[in-house]
């Protein structure tokens, strides 16, 4: 086992722990900004995952995989937020809630 296998196996094995780290956060919430961020981050572990086997087994065939993958997370972040934007704007026009500027102004 070469010093590069080794590594990209440690990698594979940390990885894996942030896996279940978001997931726990993807679960417990509580908000819907919480579990987009954390989506958005188990997209990004498992990009990185797919690399680490590319670069593990040197097979580029997972690389269309990787960019599809990447754009899938994108748009649905992109999406969700600029859902969760207009709701907020709609409540700034109701006037029932507003969001806070945090300076005390």
């Amino acid at each position: 086992m070469s010093f590069v296998t080794a590594l990209i196996t440690v990698a594979l094995v940390l990885l894996g722990v942030s896996l279940m780290l978001v997931l726990v956060r993807f679960l417990r919430g509580p908000a819907a900004l919480d579990r987009l961020v954390a989506l958005d981050a188990l997209v990004a572990v498992i990009m990185c995952g797919l690399m680490a086997q590319v670069a593990l087994t040197r097979d580029s065939a997972i690389v269309p995989t990787i960019v599809a993958v990447s754009l899938v997370g994108f748009l649905g972040s992109s999406t969700v937020a600029r859902f969760v934007g207009r709701r907020r704007v709609a409540r700034t026009e109701d006037g029932t809630a507003g969001p806070s500027s945090g300076d005390g102004s």
